[in-house]
């Protein structure tokens, strides 16, 4: 259950809350609704001149057709008050508090884009915006954010293609039936500066506007040049809040420009594998990139048209259209360790990885929910269908010619002798190689930069349909069954530029997915639940923007099959207090592996297993002690990785932690202090199947105090990485992982009037 502490000197206005917990309340609840925010009166206590209230979150997508607590799988709600509590700004900070969750280093053209894994399987291709493909390589923000949905284990019949392991929901801000506006200033160290602004007015006629603002600027702490600015503008419009038929127009907009951090490089180049597979062991500020070089520009759109009609006895219409558009434009600088180069000759080879990308997506689904009874059966029913165009245009940049005349030509290409005596470190390599200690990242780049090499469009269109139905025979037994059906058809056309070769690649195909569940309720405040899932993972899933694309060497394969069987418990200990638990395996039985080496054809032959146990508590231990955090236990086996990679038979997956926790928690102290503070522990995470490339564990300590001045300004203190711990967040396949921010504090006043 999603409870929270409202924390208020007396009778004043609404002021700081702390929400912790899983949404437990039926779907005819949205998120964004009244019902779904605003605490029941009846559920207020007083406690020492502090005003105790609970709530409830709803899962936002009709697709669900029983609360929570009902629903036969694993699903966590974060809602935005955790956010807050947290300091979160990003997606990638959100999903810190989910355990289970890794992130992995950019693959396929997107470096430094969310990547999440969800129970050791990649959930980049299945990332969504209120219940729509948020498509491209993103950075995704929460200034916007009124509650992430993460639903674990293979979903394609509530997702469509991908979900493996899962899929993660962000649902946006929309307005509502009161006049409110928040605002929130932060400052910090490493420069940090944030401010947003959340404004609901309602408007004559049933109407309201809401308006959210958001400017970020930080250095990446402790990591000696990388740097994040963006700045975003969210506003929403609704006609008819509270009549039969609603119409909400809604537009997003988020714009960055930063310096993209390089990482480390392992202590095991490709030609010396008996070195340690972890990152180098050099200082925490160690940057190998180069500020008169690198850059990642992002322009992120977002345009939704809901129109909403009620019918009355239960039954409800949505029709939801959206059109996204996704900018990527980066050159970063890869710390590559090919051929051994830091070890033989003492230096880094500053590979240049670029891309020029436009995402386009358009969508329209239609849903019909609704209750109805079979004779002692009663139904809650969801229907409905979608299409989808999606659509990527993309190429790279040409980098490494020298500008200065008559100087030598030379790209830093390993092959012709890049970090060897031959060339050398910083000047003679025209600074392509930069030394393992002390990185000069104002190195200067002479080299031209031009765009638009190797063109490619990659073009997707989706036709799905899909019903849901949760059957009740009565207060202790309920069925849950869903299929969907999709018709996936992509289609590549790519030119090499240095060749004048064309490529043209084409996958069609039909797939049929199932949820299927059992529920018990002993009580009215637990359910014990048996399910079943499947998943379809198509060449091509992710559109042509990430780690999964169409290619010559997997265009004529057929989708990859995943089904996940699960039990669980969930349980209301108390009021305001959840407690849930599951046990599952999830196995994909063929999996597109490779006949041989890299860029050899692939076949649907692997098989991969996941074994896991998880469990999760959230709510009020007790009227002023809240706590929000978990434990997944994963055992990842690479059952049969196919001929190409034959000795990683029996290994782990890469990005599965064997063992992570998250907690946070919260202590009402006083009625205006209340303190805080997050343990954030995570396993060793291989890189590779191989398991040669990994990063080491970690535990990470966070902190916060929230003092409540008066009835319209709270001042909270968040220090993440308390310890200022040197660890490592993201693992990629080879070459280099990705260093974690180190300490940062930041106050942040929240205005509320």
């Amino acid at each position: 259950m999603t409870a929270y502490v409202i924390a208020r000197p007396a009778a004043p206005k609404r002021l700081f809350a702390s929400a912790l917990g899983l949404a437990l309340l039926p779907p005819a609840a949205p998120a964004n609704d009244e019902s779904a925010t605003e605490p029941d009166p009846q559920q207020a206590t007083r406690l020492e001149g502090l005003e105790v209230k609970a709530t409830t979150l709803a899962p936002s997508s009709p697709k669900f057709t029983a609360p929570l607590l009902d629903t036969p799988r694993a699903v966590t709600v974060i809602p935005q008050e955790i956010l807050r509590e947290t300091a979160a700004s990003s997606l990638l900070d959100a999903l810190r508090s989910v355990p289970g969750i890794t992130f992995g280093a950019g693959e396929g053209g997107n470096p430094n884009g969310d990547r999440p894994f969800i129970r050791g399987f990649d959930t980049e291709s299945s990332l969504f915006v209120d219940g729509v493909r948020s498509s491209g390589s993103q950075q995704r923000e929460v200034f916007d954010v009124e509650q992430i949905e993460v639903v674990k284990g293979p979903s394609s019949a509530y997702s469509g293609r991908g979900a493996v392991g899962g899929s993660i929901n962000l649902v946006s801000k929309t307005p509502r039936d009161r006049d409110t506006l928040d605002a929130d200033l932060g400052l910090g160290t490493s420069t940090y500066s944030r401010a947003t602004a959340d404004w609901n007015q309602t408007l004559p006629n049933d109407a309201a506007f809401r308006l959210n603002v958001l400017g970020h600027k930080n250095d990446v702490p402790d990591r000696g040049g990388p740097v994040q600015r963006r700045w975003g503008v969210a506003p929403s419009l609704t006609f008819g809040l509270h009549a039969a038929t609603s119409l909400t127009l809604s537009y997003y907009h988020l714009q960055s420009n930063d310096l993209p951090d390089s990482g480390i490089p392992y202590g095991n180049p490709n030609n010396a594998p008996w070195r340690e597979g972890k990152p180098i062991h050099v200082p925490h500020d160690t940057f190998y990139g180069l500020f008169s070089r690198d850059f990642q520009r992002r322009k992120d759109d977002i345009g939704d048209v809901q129109l909403k009609h009620d019918f009355g006895n239960g039954w409800q219409l949505r029709n939801l259209s959206v059109y996204a558009r996704a900018a990527d434009d980066y050159l970063w600088t890869q710390p590559d360790d090919s051929n051994g180069n830091f070890i033989v000759n003492g230096g880094i080879w500053r590979r240049a990885n670029s891309r020029q990308s436009v995402t386009r997506n358009a969508t329209n689904q239609t849903d019909l929910s609704g209750v109805f009874t079979t004779g002692p059966i009663e139904h809650s029913l969801a229907a409905g269908v979608e299409l989808a165009h999606e659509s990527t245009d993309r190429s790279n940049y040409n980098i490494g010619v020298p500008t200065t005349p008559g100087a030598t030509y030379h790209t830093g290409n390993i092959a012709n002798g890049a970090c060897s005596p031959r060339y050398g470190i910083g000047a003679p390599s025209h600074y392509w190689c930069a030394p393992v200690i002390d990185p000069d990242p104002r190195d200067p780049w002479t080299g031209a930069i031009v765009g638009g090499v190797n063109p490619a469009t990659i073009a997707t269109q989706t036709r799905s349909a899909w019903v849901f139905d949760t059957l009740t025979f009565g207060p202790r037994w309920q069925a849950n069954l869903g299929a969907r059906f999709d018709h996936f058809a992509t289609v590549s056309d790519a030119l090499t530029s240095a060749t004048g070769v064309k490529t043209h690649l084409r996958n069609d195909a039909d797939f049929w997915n199932y949820q299927a569940g059992l529920v018990y309720k002993p009580v009215p405040a637990g359910s014990l639940y048996l399910s079943y899932g499947t998943s379809s993972n198509p060449p091509g899933v992710d559109a042509g923007d990430g780690a999964d694309g169409i290619a010559v060497t997997n265009a004529d394969l057929k989708p990859e099959s995943s089904r996940n069987l699960e039990t669980g418990l969930k349980w209301e200990l108390r009021p305001g207090l959840m407690l849930s638990s599951a046990v599952f395996r999830t196995e994909k039985r063929n999996a597109r592996v490779a006949l041989g080496g890299r860029g050899s054809p692939q076949v649907n032959a692997g098989t991969q297993r996941v074994d896991g146990v998880e469990l999760e508590l959230s709510g009020q231990l007790t009227e002023r002690w809240g706590v929000f955090g978990g434990y997944t236990y994963l055992k990842s086996k690479l059952v049969d990785p196919g001929p190409g990679d034959a000795a990683s038979k029996g290994n782990a997956f890469p990005n599965t932690p064997r063992q992570s926790a998250s907690v946070w928690t919260d202590y009402q102290l006083t009625a205006r202090l209340r303190l805080g503070g997050g343990l954030y522990a995570m396993d060793r995470v291989y890189g590779n199947t191989a398991n040669t490339k990994y990063v080491p564990g970690y535990l990470r300590v966070d902190a916060m105090a929230a003092y409540v001045v008066n009835a319209d300004l709270t001042v909270q203190l968040n220090v993440q990485n308390l310890t200022n711990r040197y660890y490592f967040d993201k693992a990629y396949a080879a070459h280099y992982a990705s260093v974690a921010p180190g300490r940062v504090a930041i106050v942040n006043f929240h205005f509320s009037f």
